[in-house]
């Protein structure tokens, strides 16, 4: 079975933010896992083909999740944070995506 065409215009635009957090750090230097804010609709194998077309790195595997936004109280309002989804991408063995280096 052959893998559908995916468009390289909407894999430039899945990935919306790397997490940097204690938790991402440690997940990095001990499972070689990276996390990233994705779009609502990104499936895993968008993520997937989008890390490796943009990072040139080799995915192993992505997982999904999806995180319901909290409902806060502005003044008199209720009011609700955006729902936000998350894609912990696990990276082959030796490969890393390093987010320090100068981008010209």
């Amino acid at each position: 079975m052959s893998t559908p065409q995916i468009n390289t215009e909407r894999l430039m635009t899945v990935i919306l933010a790397p997490v940097i957090s204690e938790k991402s750090t440690m997940l990095a230097d001990k499972n070689e896992q990276v996390a990233f804010r994705v779009m609502q609709d990104a499936t895993k194998h968008e993520v997937k083909a989008a890390v490796e077309l943009l990072f040139k790195v080799e995915v192993e595997s992505v997982n999904v999740l999806n995180i319901k936004g909290k409902a806060k109280r502005f003044g008199k309002f209720m009011g609700r944070r955006n729902n936000v989804r998350k894609a912990y991408v696990c990276l082959k063995p030796g490969q890393q995506i390093d987010f320090q280096q100068e981008v010209k």
